[in-house]
């Protein structure tokens, strides 16, 4: 066969050869001339399967200043995590070795394991490579068997193919494998390598918060001035709104004239409280919806693609277990929901 001519697929599947026109559309995959019966600005060759959009077209926009964002976003949640750590020891933990010894042991090695987790989980999800889609032969058609790029497409950023569960991120300047986000607070994408740290990250960050605020408050209890309001009467009724808001309302007008006389131990534990909760109910937010989305066999992006409709994903607890590595002889026994069947 000479240089010039070409194979072209035709919509049947039938083969023709010398076929030398170059009008018409090439797959990038195979480099194969299609036949199409009218022209389309997106199709899939019969061979290879990989789908080319020809009027794809790379945007210029530099996403620069949001790498930089991401990098002072982790560079501050870095600092937060430590001054947490740091500044709780320092407030906490010489009031309760003061009230027991054996007490201040235990809170010790919990709060290791759990600075330990939040940070090695933390640094695991925000610099290990989100996953990288697998490398594959594309371009020439004796190199490209038949269905080797079934619903591939081209990445006009990357200049190579894009597996159908790989994403491009213009932050991250790279295709993602199941990517489900980019997260600025790690400065890098959620995918496939570090899906799994960055779900644990969230469970140890959701576990050192409430724990940081039971402390501050064990702590503030025995620290704290002392709350002075008179023992409501008798005849009152205790079970009453109007005795509810009167308590409600000495409890507060005490706390603000106590405040004056905080020391500085004091003052860092009533902030160790008050942001604990705060990241604590905008984390359990995230992680309820992270596992939510694993539950149903998705990923982020996956179930913005999917809205609208009903999909083929099936939601099953077996899902949570395989994404975190568990064996199979223990999340057979757990129960299965078909989404695809309706109730009649």
């Amino acid at each position: 066969m000479a240089d010039s001519a070409a194979v072209t697929a035709t919509a049947d599947e039938h083969f023709v050869t010398m076929v030398t026109s170059d009008n018409e559309p090439t797959c990038w995959g195979c480099g194969l001339h299609l036949l199409l019966a009218s022209y389309s600005p997106t199709f899939k060759c019969r061979w290879c399967g990989a789908i080319t959009a020809q009027n794809a077209w790379k945007h210029e926009s530099s996403f620069r200043w949001r790498r930089l964002r991401d990098q002072c976003f982790v560079c501050i949640l870095f600092i937060f995590m430590v001054f947490v750590i740091c500044g709780g020891v320092w407030a906490v933990y010489p009031v309760i070795f003061s009230i027991s010894y054996f007490l201040g042991i235990i809170h010790s090695i919990i709060t290791a394991c759990l600075s330990v987790s939040t940070l090695s989980t933390f640094s695991l999800a925000a610099f290990r490579c989100p996953g990288v889609p697998p490398s594959i032969l594309w371009g020439s058609y004796p190199l490209v068997g038949k269905g080797d790029l079934k619903n591939y497409t081209f990445c006009h950023y990357c200049s190579k193919p894009k597996s159908p569960r790989a994403h491009h991120c213009r932050t991250c300047e790279m295709c993602v494998l199941d990517m489900d986000h980019h997260c600025p607070f790690i400065g890098n994408c959620v995918g496939a390598a570090n899906h799994r740290y960055f779900i644990l990250f969230l469970i140890s960050a959701v576990v050192s918060t409430i724990y940081v605020a039971f402390m501050s408050v064990k702590a503030g209890l025995h620290v704290w001035p002392p709350l002075s309001y008179r023992r409501p009467n008798a005849h009152i009724n205790m079970f009453g709104i109007d005795f509810a808001m009167r308590i409600v309302k000495k409890i507060v007008m005490a706390l603000l004239s106590s405040t004056v006389l905080l020391s500085t131990r004091e003052l860092l534990l009533l902030y160790l409280f008050v942001s604990s909760i705060s990241v604590n109910i905008g984390l359990s937010v995230l992680l309820w919806q992270q596992l939510f989305y694993i539950y149903e066999g998705k990923t982020y992006l996956s179930h913005l693609s999917s809205r609208g409709d009903d999909g083929d994903g099936r939601k099953d607890c077996r899902n949570i277990l395989r994404f975190f590595g568990c064996p199979y002889s223990v999340s057979r026994y757990l129960p299965v929901v078909d989404s695809s069947q309706k109730r009649h």
